[in-house]
């Protein structure tokens, strides 16, 4: 018999609070993407956790319900271009600003997911270990992240089905590194990743 752990709403409880979180920062192809939400003192799901531990079906049925209960949502996608630039991990933070930036009213705290985090304004921050876990409004936006990240890599894998990111979004599974052999690489690859093990030089 499955049990549901209901996780925490957040944080702390004395300010305005949103969560923070990101999808995508391991994979070869496609934006990293983040959400921020803050969600209201009364939400509660039985469902809501990390979305990594969800299925496809139950995150495409949270995502409208996060987005009609929540106080405030932003969505925000680094581009490839700016990941090979200044790297994946401060795209990651830099996803996560542009999110928060986004939100009305702005937060007052700020709960991020994982162990790195840049402080965004002067506005205080806790970086919470396996926090889309822990907390709901993180939770909450692992799944907007997710869902938001697994629609852009649906909708351009109508333009180079050979790579299958329908089903890999982007991730390096043996099918997407064997196309990547076959096929060379696209715009939405990160060429700043190593995008085969026995990587050399690949022609951009």
């Amino acid at each position: 018999m499955y049990f549901c752990i209901m996780l925490k709403l957040q944080y702390q409880q004395q300010l305005l609070e949103c969560g923070t979180d990101e999808a995508g920062r391991g994979c070869l192809a496609g934006p990293v993407t983040a959400a921020a939400v803050i969600l209201p003192k009364h939400f509660k799901h039985e469902w809501l956790n990390d979305s990594k531990q969800l299925s496809k079906t139950k995150r495409e049925q949270l995502e409208p319900l996060i987005k009609q209960e929540a106080i405030s949502y932003g969505i925000a996608h680094v581009m490839m271009a700016e990941i090979d630039e200044i790297n994946i991990l401060n795209a990651s933070i830099l996803a996560m600003h542009r999110a928060i930036e986004q939100l009305q009213p702005q937060p007052e705290f700020i709960a991020v997911d994982g162990n790195k985090f840049k402080a965004y304004k002067n506005i205080m921050h806790q970086c919470v270990i396996k926090g889309d876990g822990k907390y709901l409004n993180i939770a909450a936006a692992s799944v907007l992240a997710k869902t938001a990240r697994d629609a852009y890599m649906l909708n351009i894998g109508q333009q180079h089905p050979e790579y299958a990111w329908q089903q890999n979004m982007g991730y390096p599974t043996k099918s997407h590194r064997d196309a990547i052999r076959q096929f060379g690489v696209t715009d939405y690859h990160r060429k700043s990743f190593k995008l085969l093990p026995e990587q050399l030089s690949l022609d951009f």
